[in-house]
């Protein structure tokens, strides 16, 4: 069964093909970097013109990659939530108007979702249940996934996201946009002990998480250096990247190791943007060699959003008969 995917639930416009959820055939993806870094971050107004512009074109590009024809398709599955409502609103609509034209059915995707599919693209000997971490620039969730489409909520940020945070810190040390890249190469270079910064915890739901604080404490430091004149050295700016980098992946590590002491063991997935983030790969790869538990992380090029994860995961949600008619609407919230 051959899937096409359409994502553009931020600022990548993204189109794929995947056989059977499980078999890459094609993934295109035009990248808004360059446009959005003029600003120092997605402009959502700008993002859904762009992903009008681009949509049609990455998809006959996702096509003709993968050798097929709209012929080809047994049904189109698109993000429908969550993320920014306008370029949601613009992949469902490109969606459901092909899907219409094709005569062939529309499956909603949740994002998240995808997120974790991305995985089953790469490793064929996983297979739920099991856990899940997915860290992204709105996102910081534990789930369990008790089936492909059976999702359970474990923890999640009470405030702000991981990769928000780590973009944050990363402007504030003068990296270029997005900064999450340039940050966790600058704090390979540092002094993780040279700086204390607290992790928080959330004292009435044990594997919540929260980085605000975390956020607000490595801004202080710097204004508080910047208010003195001072001006860091780049050793000083490797030492706090590192230092930073250090308590915001304790904040994760120290939830998972509980929830996996505590409960069931089952194999682990790390999936989202900031699962491309190397310390926090290493990080969780040590966590689980302990314990003697697989992990199962997407490469490079699936950690990001894409039209590959959302096939995946669609196939999966048409085989559970998740398919939506065509007045689907867009969220820009949603509870996985």
């Amino acid at each position: 069964m051959n899937i096409l995917a359409i994502e553009t639930s931020c600022d990548e416009t993204s189109a794929s093909v995947v056989a059977d959820g499980r078999r890459l055939l094609s993934n295109i993806v035009a990248s808004q970097v360059q446009t959005h870094a003029l600003y120092g971050g997605v402009v959502p107004e700008i993002a859904s013109r762009a992903h009008t512009e681009a949509i049609s074109a990455v998809t006959g590009e996702a096509l003709l990659k993968a050798n097929l024809t709209l012929d080809d398709i047994d049904a189109v599955a698109v993000t429908y939530a969550p993320g920014l409502i306008g370029a949601l609103l613009t992949g469902l609509s490109y969606a459901k108007g092909l899907a219409y034209a094709m005569g062939k059915p529309l499956v909603p995707v949740h994002h998240i979702r995808g997120h974790v599919a991305s995985n089953y693209l790469i490793h064929e000997n996983l297979v739920p249940p099991f856990y899940a971490l997915v860290v992204s620039g709105g996102h910081t969730s534990l789930i369990k996934v008790n089936d492909y489409t059976d999702y359970e909520i474990i923890g999640k940020t009470r405030d702000d996201a991981a990769g928000e945070a780590f973009d944050k810190a990363a402007r504030m040390l003068g990296l270029p946009y997005p900064g999450g890249a340039a940050l966790d190469k600058l704090a390979s270079l540092g002094d993780s002990e040279a700086f204390k910064f607290t992790s928080a915890t959330v004292h009435d739901a044990e594997y919540d998480f929260s980085f605000s604080g975390l956020k607000t404490a490595v801004v202080n430091h710097i204004h508080t250096l910047n208010q003195k004149g001072m001006t860091l050295t780049e050793k000083e700016k490797a030492d706090i990247a590192a230092s930073f980098t250090k308590a915001l992946i304790h904040t994760i590590t120290v939830r998972l190791e509980k929830l996996l002491d505590t409960n069931k063991k089952l194999p682990f997935v790390l999936a989202g943007g900031v699962a491309a983030n190397s310390h926090l790969r290493k990080a969780l790869e040590e966590v689980c060699t302990k314990r003697d538990i697989p992990l199962f992380v997407p490469p490079l090029s699936l950690c990001g959003d894409n039209g590959a994860m959302i096939a995946s995961q669609g196939y999966y949600e048409y085989m559970a008969g998740n398919t939506a008619s065509y007045n689907q609407n867009a969220f820009a919230t949603m509870e996985v």
